[in-house]
């Protein structure tokens, strides 16, 4: 099941709050559709106008360029998991299963509802992993770290690791753990749909597999002893 939630944005992602008008609402849920069919490279702010009907100068006076309209989407897309990887565990005390939910969540498994505020979260899912590495593999990703432009991230990173630690107290590579088990999932989807011959699970393609597959390595290395 999926739930909706308010999420604030930093304000140095943005000239204009998207949320405060209907038509910043379109740019965020068209972006969104347009980023996911034709992808990152291909996309402009005048595509983008030209879907909605409108001009491209009207975008810009909500963001600055289509690399902030990018890391806009993903940190709203981080911060949503966030919130559901805390109300999906909330009432459990087994931090395993806790893990066993976030997996799920990673891969989106049990979306009942592709929609949320009317942004499709499929379509979302798709360019965070297609996408995402690309809001900070950039020469300026010092200053917008700087500005908290990956503060969301942070946050899921830092709260799977409090969940690793419950798991294994004590584990000294909670947050590498935590970031790469995102990284991996990311990297094996978009391999099972694009270089299948990269994965074991590409031909035919196998999400259940592919979620066997970072269960085996995220249990595994959590439970073999630390050498120094």
């Amino acid at each position: 099941m999926e739930y909706s939630v308010h999420v604030r944005m930093n304000e140095r992602l943005f000239l204009r709050d998207p949320e405060g008008s209907e038509l910043g609402r379109r740019i965020v849920r068209q972006g969104i559709l347009l980023f996911d069919e034709i992808g990152f490279e291909d996309a402009t702010f005048r595509k983008l106008a030209d879907r909605m009907g409108t001009k491209e100068a009207s975008i810009y006076r909500y963001f600055e360029n289509k690399h902030r309209l990018l890391v806009y989407l993903v940190a709203w897309y981080w911060q949503w998991l966030d919130f559901q990887l805390v109300f999906r565990t909330n009432n459990l005390a087994d931090p395993h299963e806790k893990l066993e939910r976030l997996l799920h969540l990673l891969l989106l498994t049990d979306l009942e509802n592709p929609l949320t505020d009317d942004i499709d979260l499929r379509a979302l899912h798709n360019i965070v992993i297609c996408e995402a590495s690309k809001a900070y593999l950039t020469r300026h990703v010092t200053e917008d770290n700087r500005q908290q432009l990956f503060k969301p991230y942070k946050d899921l990173v830092g709260r799977i690791a409090g969940i690793i630690l419950e798991l294994r107290p004590g584990y000294p590579y909670a947050r590498s753990r935590a970031s790469s088990l995102i990284e991996t999932i990311h990297h094996q989807a978009f391999f099972m749909e694009n270089l299948p011959s990269l994965t074991d699970f590409g031909q035919p393609k196998d999400q259940s597999k592919l979620l066997a597959f970072v269960r085996h390595l995220l249990f595994s290395s959590l439970a073999m002893p630390i050498l120094d």
